[in-house]
């Protein structure tokens, strides 16, 4: 029976690779007024309270397209963009994952 048979395939499953290595990581692009962050806590219905390197407490707003693919948690590593009208308030764009976090320490990008 040749539907039955089923060849095992050794590929991974979440597409990166497996040993922790970080190929590259995405910086702020101070250009488009990008910013880390620091998550410091959640405020429900996708708001968060950003605390911004330029030492800026901002409320940050996860956009819809971001929303299911993109689980904040506190503490977490972000990339903020403020608004234009109001400085106190951002859009999260990015966030990195725990060996991005440890690269970018390792360059100097947090302090």
């Amino acid at each position: 029976m040749a539907n039955y048979r089923s060849k095992k395939r050794k590929s991974n499953a979440s597409g990166g690779n497996t040993d922790g290595e970080v190929v590259r990581v995405r910086t702020p692009r101070k250009d488009n007024g990008e910013v880390l962050a620091t998550v410091s806590s959640l405020l429900g219905a996708n708001r968060v309270r950003l605390q911004c390197m330029d030492g800026v407490v901002r409320m940050g707003r996860i956009p819809g397209s971001k929303k299911k693919r993109m689980w904040v948690r506190e503490g977490d590593i972000v990339i903020a963009t403020p608004w234009e009208i109001q400085d106190e308030k951002a859009d999260v764009i990015w966030k990195y994952t725990r060996p991005q976090v440890n690269w970018l320490e390792k360059k100097g990008y947090l302090k």
